[in-house]
């Protein structure tokens, strides 16, 4: 479990056009990830 006001650990995941990117791709730039809980998933 993070602490608030933690570094976020790096991690990857596929964008929107299927493109593999890291944390560090975004170093030194403003990002927002935005989750959708249960996205596509009954209930």
């Amino acid at each position: 479990m993070l602490e608030t006001g933690s570094p976020a650990p790096d991690f990857s995941l596929l964008d929107d056009e299927g493109n593999q990117r890291t944390l560090a791709d975004f170093a030194g730039k403003t990002l927002v990830l935005w989750f959708y809980p249960k996205a596509d998933t009954p209930g």
